[in-house]
């Protein structure tokens, strides 16, 4: 190979770690490449966002096999970063762009009509909601009950985001082609991982996602597990895994936050990048182009 070659193959190697792709051989950098294009635009997302674990103690864990099984078949984050602690700023980060300035995980919060990305959504013609275990009703603004807190549900802090897409988790539709545009899921202080061991929270993820995560593969759909911080050990490395149609499989080491993840989904659906996600790329590289 010539020097100029050697040049041009070791640029396109750079960029494709920079997009996030890991490169421990060529043919895995093969699919990679197709990679480059703007996000899919995908029927539907649901995102679920667990609590304080570090990447290891998830990724590889005996208790956790099946979010395991999920990052070996799927497109598994490796090096994943959140913004903060404690939990709340982390939340309003993955669905603002920013903590708004809260540093605790005092309730509530009054943040008005900010930008995020419910409203974003909404306003561009597509559908949100919000689905969070163990809430007593549709469009409750208590700070707590039972084991769903308020902190861990960031769109009911803002007044421009309409109470009607607040959902206890048992509105979660059984027929997936019911699903908003994009769905959050907030699973209760136990099922989080929170509380409860993990090989808890790892069985009833798999008991309400499996299937849905089959049928997403066929049905232009997304599905994204990510956590809100780590357990402060190892500089906020948490777990992230996408998984469904048009995702590209492998271990991807580029440094993401979940500024990319929200860059991300607003990159799909055209909308604009809000705060932080701004100076934030989309994850690209995860997504075949079809």
């Amino acid at each position: 190979m010539s020097r100029i070659r050697k040049c041009v193959a070791a640029g396109v190697a750079l960029a494709l770690v920079a997009l996030g792709v890991s490169l421990p051989s060529a043919a895995s950098a093969a699919p990679a490449a197709a990679g480059a294009a703007s996000p899919p635009r995908f029927d539907h997302v649901v995102v679920v966002v667990l609590e304080n674990k570090r990447y290891d103690h998830v990724i590889g864990h005996p208790n956790a096999p099946w979010v395991t099984s999920l990052a070996h078949r799927w497109a598994n984050m490796t090096r994943f970063y959140a913004e903060t602690h404690p939990s709340q700023p982390n939340y309003l980060a993955l669905f603002s762009g920013s903590t708004q300035g809260v540093k605790d995980n005092s309730c509530p919060h009054d943040l008005g009509s900010r930008p995020n990305l419910a409203r974003q959504l909404l306003d561009a013609g597509y559908s949100f909601a919000g689905y969070s275990e163990g809430l007593p009703r549709t469009g409750w603004r208590g700070c707590a009950s039972g084991r769903y807190v308020r902190r861990h549900v960031p769109w009911v802090n803002f007044s421009n985001v309409p109470s009607s897409v607040h959902k206890p988790f048992t509105a979660f539709p059984s027929d997936y082609h019911k699903l908003p545009t994009v769905s959050v899921v907030i699973p209760d202080l136990c099922h989080d991982m929170h509380d409860c061991p993990k090989d808890v929270g790892d069985r009833w993820l798999k008991k309400q996602f499996a299937g849905y995560i089959s049928w997403a593969a066929t049905h232009n759909s997304l599905f994204i597990v990510t956590f809100d911080e780590d357990n402060r050990t190892d500089h906020n490395h948490i777990p992230t895994v996408i998984a469904g149609a048009r995702v590209t499989p492998g271990q991807y080491s580029g440094r993401l936050d979940h500024y990319h993840l929200l860059r991300t989904l607003q990159a799909m659906y055209g909308l604009a990048p809000t705060g932080t996600s701004a100076a934030r790329a989309p994850m690209r590289s995860v997504f075949s182009v079809q």
